[in-house]
This record gives structure tokens, sequence and C-alpha cells, in this order.
């Protein structure tokens, strides 16, 4: 075994000595298959770390949400609606939330005003990062997200107004702005009691936007959601781990365009490799030649090459994916954020946590080291059989 290790390290050294003898030639296909492990590694590790940030957002969303359905589209759910649900069996904590959209012209931007009602009437901690303000604010006060609040220069103790559908123009002071740890999900909210809603959307006394719930039974989610559907034909019950599995197709499906648009890059790859295999140059058949005469054994020289493609494909793997750790999670991936995050005037300011995927690591391995480190073995494999003379002699 101590035998086999020696002389695995000697070819080992022999190798880097032969790849340093066409340094040139090398650092330039080094750098080529290190770019293209990086580009793919960024895609991927980002992609990967939006899926689990996605994931861990809607692990506090409500397990249910009933919308009203009228003529296909999303309606106001009236009085007794509430009532009729809390009949149903499986259901627990029910909450009425109100929330809706405001376009402000100023930044022409859309915002998420949302009222705080106090429990147990408010699924207002359905929204994560939202939950800072337990209680409402006070009347003609908000607290704003810190996105809303950068963009239009405000802070704590301003004045903001705000001209409603009606055509009344509201002003509103900043009891407060959210801390920033929660931008993800609070960048464009603006909360407010439930009088200052209803009183600036003009929503009617005892209508809610929508209703929450949670079950008793976490197993009979999907059963108690048929229940709904079936006492209320004109709902729609919404599951929490349907809009998980929505999260992750956007996210498979941007993934899937940016790779689509690197497909050229791979193209390139492929063909790099290819034309790693269809021959050697001469000088590296001279080098073969030279070493069957001196001696060396057919395995020899197929082992030694192949520890030569191993070197470079994985100095160039581990370069492209340790640059690539850096570019999503140290440098919020400048490069390929806006196609794979979507765009928005309030763009959220946030820092992923790192999360790596091991099959994606693996096939990533297994589609860039080792159709490399392999592509070499059948010209190696000729010039190693053949006479060494005729080698030498091209």
């Amino acid at each position: 075994m101590n035998q086999w290790i020696a002389r695995q390290r000697y070819l080992v050294d022999f190798t880097l000595a032969s790849l340093a003898r066409r340094k040139t030639k090398n650092a330039g296909l080094l750098l080529v298959f290190a770019l293209l492990v990086f580009v793919l590694a960024s895609v991927m590790l980002f992609a990967s770390a939006l899926r689990h940030e996605a994931t861990m957002v809607l692990a506090h969303s409500p397990e249910v949400i009933l919308q009203r359905m009228v003529a296909g589209r999303h309606d106001l759910v009236p009085p007794g609606y509430v009532e009729r649900i809390g009949r149903i069996r499986g259901v627990q904590k029910i909450e009425g939330r109100l929330w809706g959209y405001y376009y402000d012209p100023v930044v022409k931007a859309n915002y998420t005003f949302m009222a705080v009602v106090p429990a147990p009437a408010s699924g207002f901690a359905a929204r994560p990062g939202a939950r800072e303000a337990s209680a409402p604010p006070a009347a003609g006060e908000i607290v704003v997200g810190s996105g809303l609040a950068r963009h239009r220069g405000v802070q704590s103790g301003n004045v903001l107004s705000f001209r409603s559908y009606s055509g009344k123009l509201f002003s509103f002071r900043i009891a407060g702005v959210l801390p920033a740890d929660s931008e993800l999900v609070s960048a464009d909210l603006v909360l407010t009691n439930q009088a200052d809603f209803r009183a600036f959307f003009d929503y009617p006394a005892d209508h809610w936007t929508d209703v929450t719930l949670s079950v008793a039974n976490p197993q009979e989610v999907r059963t108690v959601a048929q229940k709904l559907a079936n006492a209320l034909p004109d709902s729609r019950p919404i599951l929490r781990d349907e809009v998980s599995r929505t999260y992750q197709s956007i996210f498979d499906w941007r993934e899937g365009i940016m790779l689509a648009l690197l497909s050229a890059a791979i193209l390139a790859f492929a063909i790099l490799a290819w034309d790693k295999a269809s021959g050697l140059s001469a000088e590296e058949k001279r080098e073969i030649g030279i070493l069957k005469a001196i001696g060396w054994e057919t395995g020899d020289v197929i082992r030694m090459k192949l520890w030569e493609g191993l070197l470079v494909s994985l100095s160039a793997f581990l370069a492209g994916y340790v640059a690539a750790y850096a570019h999503v999670f140290h440098f919020s991936a400048v490069l390929f954020a806006p196609v794979l995050k979507g765009w928005a005037v309030l763009y959220p300011k946030f820092t992923l946590a790192p999360a790596i995927d091991g099959l994606q690591v693996t096939t990533l391995f297994f589609f860039t080291v080792l159709p490399y480190a392999t592509a070499v073995l059948v010209p190696i494999w000729r010039a190693a059989v053949t006479d060494p003379d005729a080698v030498m002699r091209g």
C-alpha cells in the first residue's frame, strides 16, 4: 500500500512538472474552465439560496387562505363568512385580514397597505417581518417598511400624504420604520389601524380582504380545504404548500432561463473537451514517446495523463466554485441578481443565507470534472500502446 501511494506521489510530481512546462496553455485552459464553473455555480447557488429563503419565509404563513370569488375575480369577504367557516369541523384560529395595494405616483411604485387588527381578528401575524408591530398604530399614524422610507426619504416623525382612490387626501404621521432585517417581506409595507384602512380604501364595515385559518390536524389540511370549497362554493382556499410549490416553480423557471442563456458557454466547453479527446499535440506525443523509450509502462503513462486531467479539472472546479460562493453570498450575486430575483421599483435589500444543495454540487461536478478528466484517456491510450519511435516521429 505504501509503495502504491509513493508511486502515485511520484506520478503527481512529474505531472505537475509537465504542466509547468506548458504553463501558458494550461493557465488559459484553467481560466476558461474555472470561468465556466463560476458562471454555472453562481446561478445554481443563487437559485438554491432563494428557494431556501422562500421556504423559511413561507413557514410563517397561514396554513389556509380563503378568498371569495365573484366572476372569477378576488372579491371582498362579506359579513357572516367568518362565522360559517368556524362551523366547519377541523378549523381553528380564524382571522380576517385587511390589506390592499396603492400606487404612489411620486416614486411610481406600489405599496402594500395592511391593517393591524388586534387579535383574535387579525391575520397580520401571517406576514413575517411585520410582526414587530404588536399593537395597531394610533389614529392618523402609520408604520412603514425600510424600503419605502429609503425611497421617499422619510423617517419616524415625518408626515406622508396619500390621495386615496376616491380622491380624498390623507396625511399620516410615521410612527416607526420596520427593521431592515425584515426588508425582504416589508420593503413596501404600510401598516395602519383598522379604522384608517377602511376610511382610506372606503371599505364597507365588517368586510374583509380575505380570511386566514389554521387546521387542528396538519394531516387534514386538504380535507378541510375541500370542506370549505363544498360549504362555500364561491370561495377559493389557497394552501401554504401550494404557495410554496409556486415559488419553487418560479425559481426553477428563472434558473432554467439563465442556464439556457448560458448554453453557448456550455457548448463551448463541450467543444473544448472534444478537442482534448480528439488527439494530442506533437509536443505531448513526443513526451509520451520519450517516456515509453526510457521504460515507462503503458499503465504509468495513462495514469500520469489521468492525473493531469484530474488536477486541471479539480483545480478549475474548486477555483470556480469558491469564486461563485463569494460572488453570491458576499457580493450579492451582482451579475445575475436582476434576472433571478425579478425587478421592482421598491427593491428590498437583503443578504442571502448560504444554502448549498449537495445534489446540485454533485451534478455540476459530474458534468464538468469527470467529462474533461476522462476525455484524455482515448488519445493517451492510443499513443501509449504505439511504438515509441513511431510516436516521436508523429
